[in-house]
């Protein structure tokens, strides 16, 4: 076999998500995540969590104050 052979014989190809329904439920997960992230963990009652989520949101200039 030639070294073409060998590097085609086993790709995969996964679906792309395009158009207006994989661009908008990427942005709906992507706003869900950040609620989660910023909202809830930011509330958590386990303070190594709690502050982990506090640092974060300073980091990148959240204010949270």
């Amino acid at each position: 076999m030639s070294p073409a052979q060998l590097t085609n014989a086993n790709v995969t190809q996964l679906p792309a998500a395009v158009g207006q329904v994989g661009r908008l439920s990427q942005a709906l997960l992507a706003m869900v995540l950040g609620v989660f992230i910023v909202g809830v963990v930011g509330f958590s009652h386990i303070d190594v969590v709690h502050d982990a989520a506090h640092d974060v949101r300073h980091s990148n200039a959240f204010p949270c104050h």
